[in-house]
């Protein structure tokens, strides 16, 4: 499991947004850009992307930008992630073709593995990786002392 450039650079964009969220103030393309380092063209259809899926809302006008939809800790990774890249939902009515033992074995495995990837992605939320940040920087600041 890897995660794309695409769901990289929305989390990103996400968490600059969530570290403004108490601002209240919009932000425009290029201030998320420059501070997460995103290329504005593509960051502008990460926005939409996640505009579209309820994420993020857009507001017109000269102080126009973008905002969070909702509070950061309601926000969680997995939603994100479904937004951007959709959810493998597989049912076992879709299995038709006869398995074998061992084909039941490998995917009886890799079901697990989804499964607990999903349960810690659905545990993070924006406000999560905000404090994580927080924490971080906290940690590097007192290295340099």
């Amino acid at each position: 499991m890897e995660l794309s450039c695409k769901s990289e650079y929305a989390i990103l964009a996400l968490l600059e947004l969530a570290i403004h969220y108490q601002s209240g103030e919009p932000l425009q393309i290029r201030q998320i850009a420059a501070q997460q380092n995103i290329p504005d063209r593509y960051l502008e259809q990460l926005l939409a992307t996640l505009r579209r899926g309820g994420l993020v809302k857009s507001q017109r006008g000269s102080k126009g930008g973008y905002l969070l939809a909702r509070d950061p800790w309601k926000i969680t990774l997995f939603e994100i992630l479904g937004c951007l890249e959709g959810l493998d939902v597989r049912t076992a009515e879709e299995d038709v073709n006869p398995k074998t033992v061992d084909n039941a074995v490998v995917e009886d495995v890799w079901l697990e593995a989804m499964h607990a990837a999903n349960a810690v992605l659905q545990k993070y939320t924006l406000a999560d990786l905000c404090e994580k940040r927080d924490a971080r920087r906290q940690l590097d600041i007192m290295y340099y002392i």
